[in-house]
């Protein structure tokens, strides 16, 4: 649209980050989305043998599917021909969907007295999301690495946090445009929306099928949750996304008001991420809460890990009694014990 306005002279104009869109920008938008829609399909039409879309047969269909209204006068500023999602026919794209066929929408819509207006993408993109129940909404951007005011990458967030970040102000305008779009999608009900920058070969593909990922995901809830094993007794898990990464038991000894906290581990691709840190944190209050005094593990490799939270050096002698009776003199695992 920029190159469209170019050629014809014409300045864009924006209020507070949103275009301005005269009868000229308009026609300018016109263009550029017919364009576009003709590059988009052709690429799907493609099917030579020896290709990477070799004998498709992708169907991609558009239409008037975005109801829209115009945006108004905004702090005195009339936006024009500019406009906003109002409603999306889902209804007739389920079944374009369900026959295995593409939809494609411009960020243009159509109200029903016959006007076009010019749509923000972000817009368009999360009325769709929300209006579908999509399972993932992805934004392929021109943006690198999204950072938030302490410098650190943001790989994952709920919708809650997100809020957070921005209303703090350290994204910059294009960034925050984003960032609220995906947020706002994940409040409207869409469990992932993803923010990935295109310059990296293959983003796609690494954002969904990797644990890190290459970009930033914003979730509609928490995706992390410590929980106790539903069937495993003694055991708590660690899960993210569906994924258990780490889990520990806890061992009763209600004689002595003591606990052995036993088998923790975490997964070797999330090591360093403190999951065994919160596991700990997590087997402690469920001991203070069954009213335990004393919390003990016997360990052989990860002395120096108990002893710097907290726990100290104790013998044999000092477990319960019925744990001495258990104890594997051959493995003479170090015994650490900590008061709660």
């Amino acid at each position: 649209m920029e190159e469209q306005l170019a050629l014809r002279k014409v300045k864009s104009r924006f209020h507070n980050g949103l275009r301005i869109t005269d009868e000229v920008a308009l026609e300018c938008a016109k263009e550029a989305a017919g364009e576009l829609r003709l590059d988009i399909e052709a690429a799907f039409s493609q099917g030579l043998p020896n290709t990477p879309m070799a004998n498709a047969a992708v169907r991609v269909i558009s239409g008037n599917f975005v109801v829209a209204r115009p945006v108004g006068i905004i702090d005195g500023v009339d936006h024009e021909r500019t406009g906003v999602a109002r409603k999306i026919a889902y209804e007739t794209i389920h079944p374009i969907l369900n026959a295995g066929g593409l939809v494609l929408l411009s960020p243009l819509g159509f109200s029903p007295t016959g006007e076009v207006f010019n749509l923000a993408m972000e817009d368009v993109a999360v009325a769709a999301a929300t209006a579908l129940r999509a399972d993932k909404l992805i934004f392929i951007t021109e943006l690198p690495m999204i950072h938030d005011a302490a410098g650190e990458e943001i790989r994952e967030v709920s919708a809650h946090q997100a809020s957070a970040v921005l209303d703090s102000g350290c994204l910059n305008t294009d960034t925050a445009y984003y960032f609220r779009a995906a947020t706002d999608a994940a409040i409207s009900g869409v469990p992932r929306a993803h923010i990935i920058p295109f310059a990296t070969d293959g983003s796609v593909l690494l954002e969904i099928f990797t644990h890190d990922g290459v970009g930033t995901m914003i979730s509609s809830e928490n995706l992390e949750s410590l929980r106790e094993a539903r069937e495993v007794d003694y055991f708590s898990v660690i899960e993210h996304d569906g994924v258990i990464f780490g889990c520990a038991a806890l061992y009763p000894f209600p004689a002595q008001k003591m606990a052995e906290m036993a088998c923790l581990t975490v997964s070797p691709d999330s090591q360093g991420q403190g999951d065994g840190e919160r596991l700990l944190k997590h087997l402690e209050n469920r001991a203070r809460i069954a009213g335990f005094k004393k919390l003990f593990v016997l360990t052989t490799r990860a002395a120096h890990w108990f002893l710097k939270r907290g726990f100290v050096m104790a013998s044999v002698d000092d477990l319960p009694k019925d744990r001495q009776n258990m104890y594997n003199w051959q493995r003479k695992s170090l015994v650490l014990m900590k008061k709660l």
